[in-house]
C-alpha cells in the first residue's frame, strides 16, 4: 500500500486458533482461553475488561510478524466497539478506516460462496449465527467510524458486491497514507 508492506491481522481467526490451542494460544492464561471459548461459542464480543486477551494476541502477532516497524497492520475484526477502541490506542495507532459496506443478503451470499477464501470449516456460519453477527455489528461496530472520524482518523466507505476480490477493493480505493 503506497509501497509499505502490509500485514493482515484476522482477529477472529486467531480466536479460533487459540481456542482449539493453537496460533497464540501460548500467549494466554487458562483462563483467558476459557474466555476465548466461551465468547466465540456464544457468538459473542470480548467486553471492555476482557480487552487483555485481544492486546495479548496481537502483541504477540506484531512480535511474529511484524519485523518492520514501517509495516501496516491491517486489522480485520478489532476493534469491534468504542471500548475496544480506546484500548487498543495503547497498542497501535489507528491511522485508516476501512468500512466495507453490504447488504445481510450478500454477506450470506458471500458466506455460502466463500468468496474471501476463508470460511472453510466455520461452525459459526449458520444462518442464525451471522443474523446475530450482523445485528452486534450495527450496534456496536458502526458507530466506531463516527468515533475514528471524531478522533481524526480518515475513513472510508467501500461497497462490497458478492465476488468482490480484495484485489478490486485496492484498485479503486485512494489509500492516504
Amino acid at each position: 500500500m503506497n509501497g509499505r508492506r502490509c500485514v493482515h491481522f484476522d482477529f477472529g481467526d486467531h480466536l479460533r486458533q487459540a481456542a482449539a490451542g493453537s496460533g497464540y494460544a501460548s500467549a494466554l492464561t487458562p483462563e483467558e482461553l476459557n474466555v476465548v471459548r466461551r465468547v466465540l461459542q456464544a457468538g459473542a464480543l470480548l467486553q471492555d475488561g476482557e480487552f487483555g486477551i485481544a492486546a495479548a494476541i496481537l502483541k504477540a502477532f506484531m512480535t511474529d510478524r511484524n519485523r518492520d516497524a514501517s509495516a501496516l497492520i491491517v486489522l480485520n475484526g478489532l476493534p469491534r466497539h468504542e471500548g475496544q477502541s480506546r484500548a487498543l490506542e495503547s497498542v497501535v495507532n489507528v491511522v485508516l478506516l476501512a468500512n466495507l459496506h453490504c447488504t445481510a443478503d450478500t454477506v450470506w451470499r458471500r458466506i455460502l460462496m466463500n468468496t474471501g477464501g476463508d470460511r472453510t470449516n466455520r461452525e459459526d456460519d449458520t444462518l442464525e449465527a451471522v443474523t446475530k453477527r450482523l445485528g452486534l455489528y450495527r450496534e456496536s461496530t458502526l458507530p466506531l467510524m463516527q468515533y475514528y472520524e471524531n478522533c481524526g482518523v480518515h475513513c472510508l466507505g467501500i461497497e462490497i458486491g458478492v465476488e468482490t476480490t480484495t484485489e478490486q477493493i485496492l484498485a479503486r480505493t485512494t489509500w492516504p497514507l
